[in-house]
């Protein structure tokens, strides 16, 4: 070993002159030893050097035979084979006397050996050498560092930390001409420094002063302790960032285990679908899974195994996989460790409240390596995992219910900071002790815009997709109690096609109220247990009821056809509209934010709601509003082109109309608390929600004609300003060809609680392929087409 080149405020000898004055003491008392004393004291007169300090490195090594005398009684035989002790100088690489343990840990270790001190740089070794003037010279209590630590590899490739205690009674510091003197307002600004090589090297030129003497250092192995404290650290990375490396999880268990071939492994374990899963810590694998994602517990178990982990709530320990597979070939889990070239393990279930989370797993491909003596360390470790598989789990839920808020509650981005607002209130209130409510969250003021592309007719059409299903159904089941009466002349099979032919002709009228669960009542309690009689009693029935089996739905034992090609069109058409509006949403936010939601139904709804208040720090002015009803228009006709471009394909034949509801003013929008959504606010402003909910299903004033319709976008309104507003609309986009030439106005029926209304319908140009070349147009647009 070589010694530390680098800077230092010392010039370092190699003296023994402390020690010889320790034993000139001991003489000078009449202690015993008088023998060894002059034996030492004769070196020191023969070898003058030695006290006086050797620079030289090498040139220990001819006195050899008298290091032994001098350090005799500091490194005694009888603890030679004991101690991890050393004699060097300061946090120098070099060793001149050492102990018999301490040599074979340095010989263990071959050419892996890096003798640095962990977490130590140059600078804080520099700053140590000057810690050593203040202390010893000065004496000056500068506590630097106490604690020191080195990581050396040992003969099976384990890392192991050792602890360095120093002795520092045989050093003896002096100046040289370089050196200045420390003054008290020095070591003041030294104190304020430790950051600042720069003010330390100033003080302490490199090699000023001069060490004269040795240090004598003990090693204690606190591999474990430091094992531990590595894992309680990773651990709390992986719950904070997420990033770790398992290969550092793996050394740290390999240190504590003492074994160089363990590994580790974990399985989550999902409590309601009793199954093993990989989902809290994804970079270490799961032995107990193997090669899948997903299984459940007793399947990936085998009997004993599972009765150990869940039910003891013990460890279970497999010392030879492949012995207790020869004596038990069936065992799944044993064969499972073979074929992953396991042969001893120890499985350990996290239990918090007598629940298990997950388990960890610690194998080797050696027999007997994990054993049920070894097992007890995990005892200092698994406390410290279940806290840290707890945490997990917490924050995976709360992952989980982030994304249910954003997926399905009505608070949308644009108002969220109207509500953090709220609960820092909430929460300052709460910390410091006063009685405090969540309040509502009320917006004034605003804007509102209601429309929705609503699929027609679609109660009728549902309603004839279950009369074909029944009716299938039945007569499938008519057919076949006529093959059995031919067979088997029984009055009940008689009874029983009275009853179908009843229900099919009632069917063939209309689906009267509570017919369709009359029918599911007669087919579940008679002809249901009837059938699985039938099955079990003769094979010649078994392949009639197979196909009758084929057609209808496991969980509600009707057929499910045509009603599964309508829902099939309506889910389409919704995902297809709600994509839309939802990327035109994003458009429409960047040019002014605003309160935005949509509904699935029978078809799609939305609410916007613009205004100063919703908006935090933008300044609001009408002809946002202008641009958004504008916006509005445009993304109706895009949604119905679209349903247009697909609507031959879909299983049902449907159509859509799509309508607008324009409102004069403003209102207040209210965050429902209980209900936790939105609502307008105020008796006069539910006025517009009742015409949302009705107005759809209205007919023109004196017809039996619908308002909205197929192929039309309809705006309804109750002022003269709206209509000339849209019409403005309607007439700049029929100039870009979006809508047809054939706009008519024509009055709304009487509703309950509303009057007066009218509604502007204006025709889709319905095209295969959009030509245009701009998204959307935008009021300034329109202004500039005006001005033309």
């Amino acid at each position: 070993m070589k010694a530390i080149n680098k800077p230092f405020p010392l010039q370092i000898r190699i003296g023994f002159k402390k020690i010889f004055e320790a034993y000139k003491a001991a003489k000078s008392s009449k202690s015993g030893l008088l023998h060894r004393i002059d034996e030492v004291l004769q070196i020191e007169q023969d070898f003058p050097e030695l006290s006086k300090g050797l620079e030289n490195y090498d040139a220990l090594g001819k006195y050899q035979e008298q290091l032994d005398v001098i350090l005799d009684q500091i490194f005694p035989s009888v603890l030679k084979n004991k101690e991890i002790k050393f004699a060097t100088v300061p946090f120098h690489n070099r060793s001149f006397k050492s102990t018999y343990c301490y040599k074979q840990i340095i010989e263990s270790a071959g050419s892996n050996l890096n003798f640095d001190i962990l977490n130590f740089d140059d600078d804080q070794f520099f700053m140590m050498g000057c810690s050593l003037i203040l202390n010893h010279y000065y004496k000056y209590d500068i506590d630097f560092r106490s604690v020191f630590h080195y990581r050396i590899p040992d003969e099976n490739g384990l890392v192991k930390t050792y602890r360095v205690m120093y002795d520092l009674d045989f050093i003896e510091i002096t100046k040289t001409v370089k050196a200045k003197e420390i003054s008290q307002e020095d070591v003041n600004d030294l104190l304020e420094s430790f950051g600042d090589i720069s003010v330390w090297k100033e003080k302490f030129p490199v090699n000023s002063w001069i060490f004269n003497g040795f240090t004598i250092a003990n090693l204690i192995d606190v591999s474990l302790d430091i094992a531990i404290s590595d894992f309680k650290s990773n651990l709390l990375r992986l719950e904070t960032s997420g990033g770790f490396s398992n290969i550092e999880f793996t050394a740290i268990f390999r240190t504590i285990f003492g074994l160089k071939d363990l590994q580790i492994g974990f399985t989550d374990y999902n409590e309601e679908s009793e199954s093993f899963e990989c989902v809290l810590f994804k970079d270490i694998p799961s032995f107990i899974l193997y090669d899948k994602k997903l299984q459940p517990s007793r399947e990936a178990l085998c009997e004993a195994s599972y009765y150990t982990l869940f039910k003891q709530k013990e460890l279970y320990i497999v010392r030879d996989a492949k012995y207790y597979h020869e004596k038990y070939p069936q065992n799944i889990f044993y064969k499972k460790m073979l074929d992953q070239n396991l042969r001893s393990g120890i499985y350990a279930g996290i239990v918090s409240d007598n629940r298990i989370l997950g388990l960890l797993e610690l194998v080797s491909p050696n027999p007997n390596d994990l054993n049920t003596i070894n097992a007890q360390k995990l005892r200092s470790i698994m406390p410290f995992l279940l806290d840290s598989t707890i945490r997990a789990k917490e924050n995976f839920e709360n992952e989980l219910e982030l994304i249910i808020q954003d997926e399905c509650t009505s608070i949308h981005t644009s108002v969220h900071w109207k509500f953090r607002k709220e609960a820092k209130r909430y929460l300052k209130g709460i910390t410091e002790g006063q009685p405090v409510v969540f309040r509502e969250v009320v917006f004034q003021d605003v804007h509102p815009l209601y429309g929705q592309t609503d699929i027609r007719e679609s109660s009728q059409v549902r309603n004839d997709a279950t009369k074909k299903d029944l009716s299938l159904q039945l007569q499938y089941v008519k057919e076949m109690l006529l093959k059995l009466s031919h067979i088997n002349k029984l009055p009940i099979f008689e009874q029983m096609i009275f009853r179908i032919e009843g229900f099919l002709d009632e069917l063939s009228q209309n689906l009267k109220v509570n017919m369709e669960r009359n029918i599911m009542i007669f087919l579940a309690e008679e002809i249901t247990p009837f059938f699985n009689f039938l099955y079990q009693k003769n094979e010649n029935y078994k392949s009639l009821i197979d196909t009758y089996n084929a057609m209808i739905d496991i969980n509600t034992g009707l057929v499910y056809q045509h009603r599964k090609d309508y829902d099939d069109s309506v889910m389409h058409i919704n995902k297809r509209l709600a994509s839309i509006l939802d990327r035109k949403q994003q458009e429409a936010q960047a040019m002014y934010p605003h309160y935005f939601e949509r509904f699935k139904t029978d078809g799609l709804e939305h609410n916007l709601y613009i205004g100063e208040s919703i908006t935090k720090e933008s300044t609001y002015n009408e002809i946002y509003l202008r641009n958004l009803k504008l916006w509005q228009l445009q993304v109706t006709q895009e949604m119905e082109n679209d349903f247009f471009q697909y609507q031959d394909s879909l299983p049902v034949k449907l159509e859509v109309a799509s309508m607008i509801l324009a409102f004069s003013g403003s209102l207040a929008l209210r965050f429902r608390m209980d209900e936790k959504r939105f609502d307008v606010d105020g008796t006069y402003n539910a006025r517009y929600e009742v015409v949302k909910k009705r107005v759809d299903k209205a007919h023109i004033k004196g017809t039996e004609e619908r308002v909205t319709k197929p192929g039309k976008i309809t705006i309804i309104y109750s002022q003269k300003e709206d209509e000339e507003e849209y019409l403005k609309y309607i007439n700049f986009l029929q100039h870009q060809n979006l809508l047809e030439s054939d706009t008519e106005i024509v009055k709304v029926e009487d509703l309950q609680g509303v009057t007066g209304l009218k509604a502007i319908r204006v025709g889709i140009t319905y095209s295969k392929k959009t030509e245009k070349s701009k998204a959307y147009y935008t009021y300034e647009d329109l202004i500039s087409h005006i001005h033309e």
